[in-house]
């Protein structure tokens, strides 16, 4: 089936692994529809999603609609959007974390309606951010949902699933990678095999909401094992941070450690700080516009005495 004209909707490295598959795979992509440029960097110059920069290196039709809504805030975006589809004349399309909302005008357009690539095992976490959302609940596994998109969030019939497993050493950046290349294959077999639809059940549905930078602010009274799986699942954004002499302290790594005191409170000359239940030592940080180092190396130059107190 690699005859089939296929229409992609994606954004950031996660659908661009895919679309790059979906290509060496042979299947012809005829439109690709990707986020606005976005001002990045320290210059903050407008730069390309990945999706785009793959796209037009390989000269297809980008389309780069702010909304695709025509009674929204973009009508004339939308509008756009709808002939530069209908023109396009896909027969599928596949959607990887697009970050916009497709009406029901877009489900329909396609003959064999919209894929979505999903990074977790639905339904559970469902929404924007479910690889965080996964190691900050502590589940032992994780894995990628190839779903037929409905009007719902991300509530349509599932056509394949597969999972991977999570330890106490997974980040949100290696699962991402995982989850990626997993997605990557899956949305192959997919398109070859056009496996039967099966309704997903509203037993175990959870959410997973789109996360903020005041996620990543440290809250000392959790536990030491909530805390872990937060630096770890907020790596590497929003990352989580902690005030130290002024400086938002970016906490980059970290194990689990004895001893117990005031939640915030520096233990030793090694950095283990004190939880709402247990400890936990900082193994890797960064300062404001400095770059990562291990925590050894940043008490050499910046000793930290016990009894501080990081807020």
């Amino acid at each position: 089936m690699s005859s089939l004209k296929v229409a992609f909707a994606g954004t950031p490295e996660f659908a661009r692994a895919a679309l790059e598959a979906i290509a060496a795979a042979g299947f012809e992509v005829v439109l690709v529809l990707t986020q606005p440029d976005r001002p990045a960097g320290r210059g903050m110059k407008l730069q390309a999603s990945p999706v785009k920069q793959f796209a037009v290196g390989r000269g297809w039709p980008v389309a780069q609609p702010r909304s695709l809504r025509l009674d929204g805030k973009y009508p004339d975006d939308a509008a756009a959007a709808r002939e530069a589809i209908a023109a396009a004349g896909a027969e599928v399309m596949v959607v990887a974390a697009y970050g916009l909302i497709l009406p029901q005008w877009v489900l329909d357009a396609p003959r064999l309606g919209c894929l979505n690539i999903h990074a977790s095992l639905l339904p559970r976490w469902r929404g924007a951010a479910p690889i965080q959302a996964a190691i900050l609940a502590g589940d032992p596994e994780s894995g990628v949902t190839i779903m037929r998109m409905d009007s719902g969030l991300d509530t349509g019939p599932t056509l394949l699933r597969e999972a991977v497993p999570i330890d106490d050493a997974t980040t949100a950046a290696t699962l991402h990678d995982a989850l990626a290349a997993l997605g990557a294959r899956l949305i192959l077999r997919a398109l070859d095999e056009d496996p039967a639809p099966v309704a997903q059940p509203d037993a175990g549905a959870t959410y997973a909401p789109k996360l903020t930078r005041e996620d990543g602010r440290i809250d000392w009274t959790l536990d030491a094992p909530q805390l872990l799986r937060r630096i770890r699942a907020l790596n590497p954004w929003p990352g989580t941070y902690a005030s130290l002499g002024g400086e938002a302290l970016k906490l980059l790594a970290a194990g689990p450690a004895e001893g117990a005191g005031a939640p915030g409170t520096v233990l030793d000359g090694r950095m283990t700080i004190a939880c709402g239940v247990g400890a936990i030592r900082v193994l890797r940080m960064q300062r404001p516009g400095r770059a990562a180092i291990e925590a050894g190396d940043f008490l050499r130059g910046h000793p930290v005495p016990a009894g501080t107190v990081l807020g």
